[in-house]
């Protein structure tokens, strides 16, 4: 099951450090993407195969949460260092750097959004029927 720390490390792995005083709005995004999972494909518990699917969704809601209601926080967040490009399969996902037409607040935007969605279609190998 995924939980507190593996958000944690993702989000260091992206160059943001969780402090202290962000430990509550961490546990409700946690909560929200499980129960959001858990409501889509009709299970108890967030499957095995999602649970990286669901660190990504939960980080996607912190760093959201962060850039609506403490966009002074994320204000050493380096977007350049936690991606570039990103390839699964056919899809290739390119967020501008450096020369790129888009702004730093764009690119943040761009990279949450995928964070949000990505994975989403899997939920349909894990979907049970409702009675």
């Amino acid at each position: 099951m995924f939980g507190t720390k593996a958000v944690k490390e993702r989000l260091r792995f992206f160059g943001y450090e969780v402090r202290e005083d962000d430990r509550p709005a961490l546990a409700f995004c946690i909560e929200k993407v499980r129960s959001t999972i858990r409501n889509e494909v009709n299970c108890r518990e967030v499957p095995e195969g999602l649970e990286r699917i669901a660190v990504d969704m939960a980080a996607g809601e912190f760093l959201l949460s962060k850039k609506t209601f403490a966009p002074a926080d994320l204000e050493g967040f380096d977007l350049d260092y936690a991606v570039k490009q990103i390839q699964t399969g056919d899809t290739n996902t390119v967020f501008a750097t450096g020369e790129g037409s888009m702004t730093p607040e764009q690119r943040l935007t761009s990279f949450i959004n995928y964070l949000l969605s990505y994975g989403r279609a899997e939920f349909n190998s894990f979907r049970r029927i409702r009675w």
